[in-house]
């Protein structure tokens, strides 16, 4: 009810965007603009509010950005090239540079510990994430030349090394997503785990068992600690090995529900994944890369048609959406599917 009257208020033009919205209770209390107004009477009507007096504090200004730190350090030309959007994992920060800056990459690296105080160690990505350990190369820009770190998610703490594991902070939504959604002694099969995201997220909101599997020996070292760092309800079991394999040998039929982030190879373990539910079915969470014009569709296509024909039946689509950009009109897309 709150976020739909601050919606309104912001397309009224009503919100004095000067003052901070402030909680009284379990009242939240929106500053406004204009106190008496035709418009403000029919919004308390409709969300049945009321107009009360409260000292509301002043909104800081906006902080720094790369651009405001580098508009007086760099070219006209070569200011139009710097990415607006990096990652930032613990106190770690990755930054995607185009060739064109790599003789400022110190000039760079620099001023990305200046916006972000917390930011120890500054990297510029230098190649696409790829083999079967889901790593990238990185060039150090500036900072301590270390890759491991410790990075916080709703709560949930990780050890991460960025050199030599998987992990992607923009998928911190779909952490807590997949969370939210399993039930209290459900079994859970993350069939690329990294270093836990999802099965750290799971276990600590809901006593539930999941069974980790990762390929890549770093990333099982780092879930292992990580077990170590966060207080947990349920149970996670670490296993090291090929996710295919692993199934079919040692947990076939045991699953309420399977997740599949492998974004550009998840459709050829499909028939493991169907492999690994319960003889009732249950749920995929099944993440794949599409592109425009219809992401969606594509990724829906994708999954049913990869699924081993008389093995498994889709009984419904529960979701799907796009989880974000990965590349010029392309997209990682999840699909949750009830299969049976």
């Amino acid at each position: 009810m709150a976020e739909a009257l601050r919606r309104k208020l912001v397309e009224l033009d009503l919100l004095d965007r000067g003052k901070k919205v402030v909680r009284d209770g379990d009242f939240v209390v929106f500053p406004i603009a204009v106190e008496d107004s035709s418009a403000v009477k029919q919004l308390c009507e409709e969300f049945k509010c009321e107009v009360v007096r409260a000292e509301f504090p002043e909104v800081k200004p906006p902080s720094l950005t790369l651009h405001d730190v580098l508009s007086e350090k760099l070219p006209p030309h070569l200011l139009a090239s710097l990415p607006r959007a990096y990652d930032v994992i613990g106190d770690i920060a990755i930054i995607e540079l185009p060739e064109e800056l790599l003789p400022y990459k110190e000039l760079v690296g620099e001023a990305l510990m200046k916006v972000n105080s917390h930011v120890k160690a500054v990297f510029a990505k230098a190649g696409k994430v790829n083999g079967a350990y889901r790593v990238r190369k990185l060039l150090h820009l500036a900072g301590e030349n270390r890759t491991v770190t410790r990075h916080k998610e709703y709560g949930c703490i990780f050890s991460v090394d960025v050199a030599s594991t998987y992990f992607s902070p923009r998928l911190s939504w779909e952490h807590k997503r997949i969370a939210s959604l399993v039930k209290p002694g459900e079994t859970v099969v993350d069939m690329f785990a990294g270093v836990g995201p999802f099965a750290i997220m799971i276990t600590r909101e809901v006593d539930a068992t999941v069974y980790a599997i990762d390929l890549n020996p770093e990333a099982i070292k780092h879930l292992k600690i990580n077990l170590q760092l966060n207080k947990l309800r349920g149970k996670v079991i670490p296993i090291l090995g090929d996710a295919k394999e692993v199934v079919f040998k040692e947990l076939k039929g045991i699953a309420d529900r399977v997740i599949m982030n492998l974004p550009h190879s998840s459709h050829f373990f499909l028939d493991a994944a169907c492999a690994a539910l319960k003889e009732e079915g249950g749920i995929i969470h099944f993440y794949t890369v599409a592109r425009d014009p219809s992401p969606l569709e594509q990724a829906e296509y994708l999954f049913s048609s990869s699924i081993p024909a008389g093995s498994r039946h889709i009984k419904r689509i529960l979701h799907r959406r796009v989880v974000k950009a990965v590349a010029p009109r392309e997209w990682l897309v999840v699909v949750d599917a009830e299969v049976t």
